[in-house]
């Protein structure tokens, strides 16, 4: 199986945005927002399927995600954080967690965000230190 973009992010073969890091997860900032604080969480295990997930492991990365949701909702003008599992986008299972206002605001035909790199360095160092 060709490694996937997320599979080299986690490598470091490709530079990202680190938002928080574990054993078995890496989150890092989505370089095609829907909002400022747009955060993907994936499994550092390439694993094509949201679904395909060891139920354990799904269990332990919605719960890494879930304390990066409290912490990018600190962090940025939101009312709550979305979650979204889409998948079509990279072979590589991934959680989207968007600040959101409104219901549309999690509709990824939306415009992008768009952000200088000091923004973007700035927006993780927040999420990141704002974490429990």
């Amino acid at each position: 199986m060709e490694e996937t973009i997320f599979t080299k992010i986690v490598k470091g073969e490709i530079p990202s945005y680190k938002v928080a890091e574990t054993e078995d997860f890496y989150a890092f900032l989505d370089i095609s927002p829907l909002a400022k604080g747009h955060t993907l969480v994936i499994p550092k295990a390439q694993i094509d399927y949201f679904f395909d997930i060891d139920d354990d492991k799904m269990g332990e990365m919605m719960l890494f995600a879930k304390k990066i949701a409290k912490a990018i909702k600190k962090t940025t003008d939101c009312i709550k954080v979305g979650v979204a599992v889409v998948g079509l986008e990279v072979p590589h299972a991934h959680v989207h967690l968007v600040p959101m206002k409104k219901v549309s605001d999690l509709n990824f035909a939306n415009p992008k965000v768009s952000l200088t790199s000091e923004e973007f360095k700035e927006i993780a160092a927040n999420i990141a230190a704002a974490m429990e």
